[in-house]
């Protein structure tokens, strides 16, 4: 329908209809889950367990805020210049097929479908961050499309030597359900399991943004239009993690060692400290906000290498957290940068002054991010560190560096931006400022208290 009607007025509200619906369809479904348990639809073909329904229910939440977001934000862009009707019924399209690629990758049962849904959530957001057509855009959306076309091909590999491990125990019958692969991951074939697992982290892992596959992440957040770095972001990383996860639990129960946690405990710990020492020197807000997921994808792909329930659980409460703090920063990053007319931190000033709601939110996302108590952040960062403490105590002092180093590094560039003197004007269409403070005030409860 948007693919139709895209360019007209009020296609930015059938959006929100649109993403509001995919969102009670996924409360639906969650309390379904809780009432009836796990289960598997349509010929095996999609699975819907405690694990992935929390996931779409995060998903379609943050869809529906960003939709809401991006209703005043594009049409002054539109206003501006920078968006054409052409650009907007392609905007309007492909966020609906990208919100649905990351939804079928969620529920899918068959790792060949999950494979085939991240690939078309790569095109989905080529044509996205792309959007603006200009040489930086078009840039930034050739680098992403190569570099997680090659990441992609990896995960491919992968899959196949996953059924390839499988065959002798399934007789090619069902051999890429995670289901069946799950009953019978005793009897998969070690070796080529743990070959698998190497690609499959190293494909999925480009998707992720682990270093020293991440290259692509910050020139697709910094060039395409905020909404999208939102849910790039706070939804698409997470997504990629979560076929990982899936993985994982494979090779774990093939190869009864650490071999797939040792991987992830490695490539999260150095992309958390290469993220937040690249933080220093960035210029570009939103391209500053992409080296800090980098950091904090690297933190949870280190919680979900150590294991265990409480390593885990930090792992998803990190993961949620991060997705509603971040995607309310670029929210209120956003709105900054039209204000200022400019992505450069050294323009934005006096936010405080000039819109203080836009600048409360950056301020108070901040230093969410950051971990300051009593957000979530701060909830899932303290287990991570207990848990490293017992369990990897080595790795403890590298996890308080990057911390650290990131804290600084934000707060020094933040502070002006808010708190300094200004001349910027107010914004011709007033700013959609409840999915900033709405997605804080979810983050603050999770480190308060985190529902049963």
């Amino acid at each position: 329908v948007l693919a139709i009607c895209g360019h007209r007025e009020r296609a930015a509200e059938l959006n929100v209809l649109v993403s509001l619906a995919t969102l009670l369809a996924a409360a639906s479904l969650a309390v379904g889950v809780i009432g009836q348990g796990p289960g598997v639809l349509y010929g095996d073909q999609f699975l819907i367990d405690s694990l992935n329904v929390f996931l779409v229910a995060l998903t379609a939440f943050v869809s529906f805020t960003t939709a809401v977001f991006s209703r005043p934000y594009m049409r002054i862009e539109r206003d501006r210049g920078r968006m054409t009707p052409p650009r907007m019924r392609l905007y309007h399209s492909m966020y609906q097929l990208f919100g649905f690629t990351m939804l079928l990758a969620l529920t899918t049962n068959n790792l060949g479908i999950l494979w085939v849904a991240m690939e078309a959530a790569t095109l989905a957001t080529v044509l996205l961050v792309s959007v603006y057509r200009t040489p930086a855009s078009l840039e930034a959306a050739w680098k992403y499309f190569i570099l997680c076309g090659v990441g992609i091909a990896q995960a491919l590999f992968g899959t196949i030597l996953l059924y390839l491990a499988a065959d002798h125990a399934l007789g090619g019958h069902g051999g890429l359900l995670w289901t069946s692969l799950d009953a019978v991951k005793g009897e998969l074939q070690p070796t080529v399991v743990s070959l698998a697992f190497v690609f499959l982290l190293v494909g999925y892992g480009t998707k992720v943004g682990l270093v020293p596959v991440h290259n692509w992440l910050p020139d697709a957040h910094a060039e395409g239009p905020t909404p999208i770095s939102a849910v790039l972001s706070g939804l698409l990383l997470n997504v990629a993690l979560y076929a990982i996860l899936r993985c994982k639990v494979l090779t774990d129960g093939a190869l009864h060692n650490r071999f797939a946690g040792d991987l992830m405990i490695g490539f999260g710990l150095v992309s958390a400290l290469v993220g937040a020492f690249f933080l220093f020197g960035r210029r570009d807000i939103k391209r500053m906000f992409a080296y800090s997921s980098i950091e904090h994808m690297g933190l949870i792909t280190f919680a979900f290498g150590l294991g265990g329930p409480i390593a885990n659980f930090a792992g998803l409460l990190h993961m949620t957290a991060h997705s509603l703090i971040k995607s309310g920063i670029f929210f209120a990053a956003g709105h900054a940068s039209q204000q200022a007319g400019s992505q450069q931190m050294d323009r934005i000033r006096g936010l405080i002054r000039v819109n203080p709601t836009v600048g409360w939110g950056l301020m108070l996302g901040s230093l969410a991010i950051l971990g300051m108590p009593p957000f979530g952040i701060f909830a899932s960062e303290f287990l991570i560190l207990t848990t490293a403490m017992r369990e990897l105590p080595w790795a403890t002092p590298f996890l308080l560096l990057a911390l650290g180093v990131a804290f600084a590094a934000i707060l020094q560039r933040v502070q002006p931006m808010v708190f300094g003197d200004t001349r910027l004007e107010p914004l011709a269409h007033p700013p959609a400022l409840i999915p900033v403070f709405l997605h804080l005030g979810l983050g603050l409860m999770l480190g308060l208290y985190i529902p049963p």
